[in-house]
């Protein structure tokens, strides 16, 4: 599998820290810079599933395969509804900016599929499970149903995505004759850049098999 996967000529990729400071306000070029920073999540999600399947699939039930898959094809169509949105409001994806934060972690965990399953499906897309309500809420106050359906939907899949990182990555600490959780712990540690921090959406982490024996020690 290639180190970095091949990309569009844009959107420009940048530094965490050389990100343009998004909009908090309910405008609309706030909302199209949400939405694009959405869309370059989703994309770069695409990626991630079959960079798991391809780089680690050998040798793993080919159940680990239709899961990832399913993963994949979600977040493509995932990618396919903001980036559709962000037309609707004279944009598209690749006029801003965005960073390959999720590729970086892709990357770092290469080597290891417990790594990259506690990074990624149970850190990352874990957190979306945590700010995307308030996304959704702040959307609809706006008085953009569209988009806030749109997040909806995502929301929804996410909780899947999630469990199936939950189920992989047991499934892989159990074979190596691991606690999940503490495993998942050190793993994060060892692996994880920024900071497992709250507030948590405890219940949709609990709906996808990620209970709070994972996290909570972390967030302290």
């Amino acid at each position: 599998m290639p180190d970095v996967p091949a990309r569009p000529d844009a959107p420009e990729l940048l530094p965490p820290n050389r990100m343009p400071r998004r909009s908090s306000g309910g405008g609309e070029k706030g909302r199209v810079a949400l939405l694009h920073a959405l869309a370059h999540i989703e994309f770069s999600a695409i990626d991630l599933a079959f960079d798991l399947i391809g780089r680690f699939g050998d040798g793993l039930p080919r159940d680990f395969v239709d899961d990832w898959m399913r993963v994949g094809a979600e977040e493509a169509m995932h990618f396919a509804l903001v980036d559709r949105r962000l037309r609707q409001l004279g944009s598209h994806y690749g006029a801003l900016p965005a960073h390959d934060g999720l590729w970086d972690a892709a990357h770092d965990t290469r080597d290891d599929l417990a790594a990259r399953l506690a990074v990624v499906p149970l850190v990352l897309e874990a957190r979306a499970l945590d700010v995307t309500p308030q996304m959704i809420a702040r959307l609809a106050q706006a008085g953009d149903s569209i988009s806030s359906r749109i997040l909806t939907r995502i929301a929804s899949d996410e909780v899947g995505h999630v469990a199936a990182g939950v189920k992989w990555f047991e499934t892989v600490a159990n074979l190596r004759g691991f606690a999940p959780a503490l495993t998942f712990q050190y793993l994060v540690q060892c692996h994880f850049r920024g900071t497992v921090k709250p507030p948590f959406n405890d219940s949709a982490r609990r709906q996808a098999g990620l209970t709070q024996e994972y996290y909570a020690a972390l967030a302290h």
